[in-house]
């Protein structure tokens, strides 16, 4: 897409609407006819890239920011990690990772261009599309090789009939919790799956929260337009769906054999690595690091299911749909209780757990938010009955994530002040500090400053 077509579009847009309609179809004829019928290919970014779309220096465009391009690209902030993506595997842990798994260089393995790249079937690529781009535009766009990227920008398009011609609703908190989570939990797509093999090789440990991530990634402004052409997103639905999506995830994937085991072994990608990575001694004063978790009903020594996302569901059904909550604590709990019972057993209650997600997804997606919601979760996250779950690493960044993003959301909804919300980021660091450094966590610690921080919350209501 050049500078020169947006500015005829431009120009079309103030024509009338038949004539409008007629150059949408020129411009449509372009493509080719197999793209716009499901076989859409993959442009690449610099089809985004035009001056007059979304590759301006400076955000001032009338609908759009129009620099989003800098942003994807922005050298030293999390906005540009999707554009750095491809880059990090020619560095010198993607070497290293690549050589211990014999997968060749990294920059050409299949199981690293899934989700360091926009990985395109070869079929399907543009003449300028380009896997160097990384993870660019269509990975979470959609291909826009189709009828959208000839259409989107100009009238009579609108949000619906872009959607309907194949661009991906990222609007929708369920498409776009399913969009991240393909490479930020995992996916039976090809190379979409961090085993634990790569992990011990030294690949990064996969984390997931859709309201934060998003928030790191925003490269729109949430205005008045944005919101009469695509609604307003409610920070805390974002959030709950997004832990619902990850649970509904973690179960399908783990339910299918081919992911839940490795060999003759547990994928152990699947399970808290405290329960095994902790300090080995066999003298006769042990130090026990080991914390007996109400949520976990497992035989003493198993490794435990990564339930971080599960604590968070249960937390979030039980304050925002009740009616589902006791369900999905059983179904929890019932999975849990599988892991000591045999890998089939495991699997059968994975499936089940994932449906009773995707129940509570449906209904969160589906339910109004109020201005309350956000310090109704806080609450339970850091009440009695939770906060004793967050015995590992993993739940307990999780919970402080939530934390952090419900807060900005209450300070976005003008429920609390910046200057309250500075005071109580003190203690919301002190949770961050008790999380920094897996080998030094400490649970005690951790719970004490994340009730602190609830705390202080909850009193400004």
């Amino acid at each position: 897409m050049t500078g020169v077509w947006a500015d005829c579009w431009a120009r079309l847009a103030a024509r009338p609407l038949a004539v409008r309609g007629l150059a949408v179809i020129g411009l449509a004829l372009l493509y080719p006819v197999a793209g716009a019928i499901g076989n859409p290919t993959f442009e690449g970014v610099a089809s985004c890239a035009g001056s007059t779309c979304h590759g301006r220096a400076e955000g001032n465009g009338a609908v759009v920011r129009q620099d989003e391009i800098a942003t994807w690209q922005e050298p030293s902030s999390p906005a540009g990690a999707h554009s750095r993506a491809y880059a990090v595997l020619a560095g010198r842990r993607g070497q290293q990772i690549a050589a211990s798994l014999g997968l060749g260089k990294a920059t050409a393995a299949p199981a690293c261009l899934g989700c360091h790249s926009t990985y395109a079937p070869t079929g399907q690529r543009g003449a300028r599309f380009t896997l160097t781009d990384g993870v660019g535009c269509e990975s979470c766009h959609g291909a826009s090789g189709g009828a959208w990227l000839a259409e989107h920008y100009a009238l009579p398009a609108t949000h619906a009939s872009n959607v309907a011609a194949g661009l991906t609703p990222l609007d929708d908190p369920r498409t776009r919790a399913n969009v991240c989570l393909d490479c930020h939990y995992g996916s039976a797509k090809p190379g979409q799956f961090v085993t634990h093999a790569m992990m011990a090789a030294g690949h990064p440990r996969v984390s997931f929260e859709l309201d934060l991530f998003s928030a790191l990634q925003q490269h729109h402004n949430a205005d008045a337009d944005y919101a009469a052409r695509k609604g307003t997103l409610s920070s805390v639905r974002l959030w709950a769906v997004g832990q619902a999506e990850a649970v509904r995830r973690a179960g399908q994937l783990f339910a299918q054999p081919r992911f839940a085991m490795e060999g003759a072994f547990p994928q152990f990608y699947f399970y808290d690595c405290h329960s095994c990575h902790r300090t080995i001694t066999d003298g006769p004063h042990r130090k026990l690091t080991f914390e007996t978790n109400p949520g976990r009903p497992i035989p003493f020594g198993n490794p435990p299911f990564n339930d971080e996302n599960i604590i968070m569901l249960q937390a979030v059904a039980g304050a925002l749909v009740p009616g589902e909550a006791r369900a999905f604590e059983a179904a929890a709990r019932e999975f849990h209780k599988a892991m000591g019972v045999g890998s089939a057993e495991a699997r059968t209650a994975a499936q089940a757990l994932a449906a009773r997600a995707g129940a509570l997804s449906e209904a969160l997606a589906a339910r109004g938010y109020g201005s309350g919601e956000a310090f109704r979760v806080i609450a339970i996250i850091a009440g009695e009955a939770t906060s004793p779950r967050f015995t590992d690493y993993a739940g307990s960044v999780q919970a402080v994530m939530a934390v952090d993003t419900l807060l900005n959301a209450l300070v976005r909804e003008g429920r609390i002040t910046q200057g309250a919300a500075t005071g109580i980021r003190g203690d919301i660091a002190r949770a961050y500090k008790a999380v920094e450094e897996p080998n030094a966590y400490r649970p005690a610690d951790f719970r004490t400053a994340l009730k602190a921080a609830a705390g202080a919350i909850g009193r400004l209501q």
